[in-house]
């Protein structure tokens, strides 16, 4: 069968051959064992229900070993023999063009390249999964190829519901993850009723189709680190050391970001097959294991004020304290494990190697628990002493601080509230850029050809330059990081997987670059574009310990926020819209939103993203600016007076002295 018979095909009518485990692809850790006997049955049910009766024997015992050995039912027989990857927009079949934009994305999530255990449909951060199984998969691609544009995909949490009939200016696709009654959205609730197979932990952008690869981040990064150094003094970054931890998924982007920012970097990764493909993938210069090396290599790479990544083979907490004893001044401090995910694979503790460590949380979870809380003590040790000779080290929304605190390490403020760091939002992207409306921007070419990706680099550029002239004194930091950051894309190779492109703009920024990439599909000069965006970003997160840390009116744990973020965009002309649960730093810790948006150069596609596009960041500057937030009360008022039908509700003062 070809590619094409093969995604209309769907789950086949007879069964396909079992496969071989494939030990040289990346796998996910195995689940610990949380399910009664009888929820064993009822996952074992929920599997067998995607399958006609007269298979049932067969399946059965398969399935069960599955659970059995890996904790979940991935359905490995059904997983494809084709070639996973971002095809031409034009080789998917179908009979809406924005159904094959989806498609598209899809299979890029699930790219070797691109996944972090692609044979278990996790795109990135350990459990971060675009569907629960392999049967998913297929139905969805099925029911995509099918779509017209009068119908809906609703996606459940992996599972394709169905298409209902809907209009064309409606969304195609519904996604929701982990959407869970607040009382069961404990980590051991992910953990049963995703085992169950009944909801799945989508993160971002893995379970909304909207994963870039770790460039995704990188732009974030190098501003963070940009930034970060800015803090500290006024005499550049070159010199300065940058420490951190996770080269998986996104925080891969770390030492690329680096190397942008201009520092040297030291990024510590327990799993040596993710260090050695960053490596390969050229994402980080040189690796070491031995730490009497590192210190060596560090401290001549400071001297001679080198700009170079260094990835260490092993574990961030034997790095911190090293550096310690060695007296190897730290400028700057993080950390971007998946800490989200602390007793599944997210964080390694020290001690135990990478073997070991998936062994016992496995079959002894509560004293893996502990060997994780030892480490996050232990690590939090090592950092107070660098940061007791200066060191600037901040959170970097992956709950290290939040997951140190519950182990009982130092990391309280006097206060016994506050954390004695601050979160880099709070510090960083917050004031200085989400505020203002500045956020992670995207967009996708879906020719698949590297010169339509330059083409829309050179347009960017273009429209950033022009704006840069008229704007206001307040953003021009911000327009120059970013004119900076693309000129230099292309050079700095971040395409992994599809031809995309991050970029950090405002409202008027995203809409005057989408409307003019429209324009350029319109005059045949590019392919059609597929725009999104992170939920990291100004108004799609509600997150109390990352993207609102923001917020000091109280209101930080409320997510009225992400929810009207993706109820405007479904009905503003947005392609697809999703809504998960624990995207970033943990189930039950954040309610986040997407889209995903389809140029196609029609004047239709050209009022859709300057009604979206604008909800979409101001409905964030507004929730910001009423906290009394300086930034984005002026960014709000800039935004009424270039459209007059908005007229956002703002703030009084109140003097401090009165209270």
């Amino acid at each position: 069968m070809t590619f094409q018979e093969l995604i209309k095909q769907g789950i086949p009518n007879e069964l396909p051959p079992q496969k071989e485990y494939d030990k040289t692809i990346n796998h996910a850790p195995k689940r610990k064992e949380i399910l009664s006997k009888d929820e064993k049955k009822l996952a074992l049910k929920n599997a067998l229900r995607y399958f006609d009766p007269k298979h049932h024997t067969v399946l059965l015992p398969e399935f069960k070993e599955e659970l059995e050995t890996y904790g979940r039912i991935y359905m490995y027989r059904f997983r494809p023999d084709y070639k996973m990857y971002a095809r031409p927009i034009e080789e998917y079949p179908g009979n809406s063009q924005q159904a094959k934009s989806i498609m598209l994305m899809i299979q890029n999530n699930l790219d070797y390249a691109v996944a972090q255990h692609p044979h278990e449909l996790i795109t990135y951060g350990g459990n971060g999964a675009v569907f629960q199984n392999w049967a998913q998969y297929l139905l969805t691609m099925k029911y995509l190829s099918e779509m017209t544009d009068q119908q809906t995909l609703v996606m459940y949490s992996g599972h394709p519901m169905g298409l209902f009939p809907s209009h064309e200016n409606a969304p195609r696709v519904v996604v929701t993850n982990g959407m869970m009654i607040p009382n069961y959205s404990k980590p051991d609730d992910w953990e049963k009723f995703n085992a169950m197979g009944v909801t799945q932990y989508g993160q971002m952008t893995a379970g909304s189709y909207m994963y870039i690869g770790p460039q995704g981040i990188v732009h974030g990064t190098t501003i963070t680190v940009l930034n970060g150094c800015r803090k500290i003094d006024d005499k550049g970054t070159q010199g300065k050391l940058f420490v951190t931890a996770g080269l998986g998924g996104m925080s891969g982007a770390q030492p690329k970001a680096g190397n942008i920012a201009g520092v040297v970097s030291v990024t510590a990764e327990v799993n040596s097959a993710a260090t050695y493909k960053r490596h390969e993938q050229g994402w980080v210069d040189e690796v070491i294991s031995d730490l009497d090396e590192l210190v060596a290599r560090v401290k001549k790479a400071k001297e001679n004020k080198e700009v170079v990544s260094i990835a260490y083979d092993g574990n961030i907490v034997d790095v911190w304290e090293k550096f310690d004893a060695e007296n190897v001044y730290i400028d700057l401090g993080s950390d971007q494990t998946s800490l989200h995910n602390p007793w599944a694979g997210g964080y390694y503790p020290v001690g135990l190697s990478f073997e070991e460590a998936n062994q016992m949380m496995a079959e002894n979870p509560g004293k893996f628990k502990d060997h994780v809380q030892e480490s996050l003590r232990r690590q939090a040790a090592a950092i107070n002493k660098h940061t007791a000779k200066g060191t600037y080290f901040f959170d970097y929304g992956n709950a290290f601080l939040l997951e140190a605190s519950r182990a009982g390490a130092d990391v309280m403020a006097d206060n016994g509230i506050d954390f004695k760091y601050p979160s880099y939002v709070q510090d960083i992207m917050g004031p200085m850029c989400f505020d203002y409306g500045f956020g992670p921007f995207r967009w996708v070419c879906t020719s698949g050809k590297p010169e339509d990706l330059q083409k829309t680099d050179e347009i960017a550029c273009e429209v950033l330059e022009e704006m840069m002239k008229n704007s206001p004194k307040e953003i021009q930091q911000q327009m120059a990081d970013n004119i900076q950051w693309i000129k230099g894309a292309q050079q700095n190779k971040l395409v992994v997987g599809s031809q995309a492109r991050i970029l950090y703009a405002d409202a008027e920024g995203r809409i005057k670059i989408a409307e003019a990439f429209n324009n350029a599909v319109k005059a045949g000069i590019i392919g059609p574009v597929v725009l999104g965006r992170d939920h990291h970003d100004v108004s799609g997160t509600d997150s109390p310990y990352r993207e609102t840390s923001n917020i000091y009116d109280g209101s930080k744990f409320t997510a009225d926020m992400a929810i009207h973020n993706v109820i405007g965009d479904s009905f503003r002309g947005a392609t697809w819209v999703s809504i998960h649960n624990g995207g970033g730093v943990g189930w039950g810790e954040v309610i986040n939103g997407g889209f995903g948006m389809l140029l196609d150069g029609t004047d239709e596609a050209e009022k859709r993203l300057k009604s979206m596009l604008f909800w979409d960041v101001n409905n964030g500057i507004a929730r910001r600016s009423w906290a009394r937030n300086e930034e984005a009360v002026f960014a709000i008022k800039r935004a009424m007076e270039s459209e007059p039908l908005l007229k956002v509700t703002l703030p009084f003062s109140v003097d401090e002295k009165l209270m």
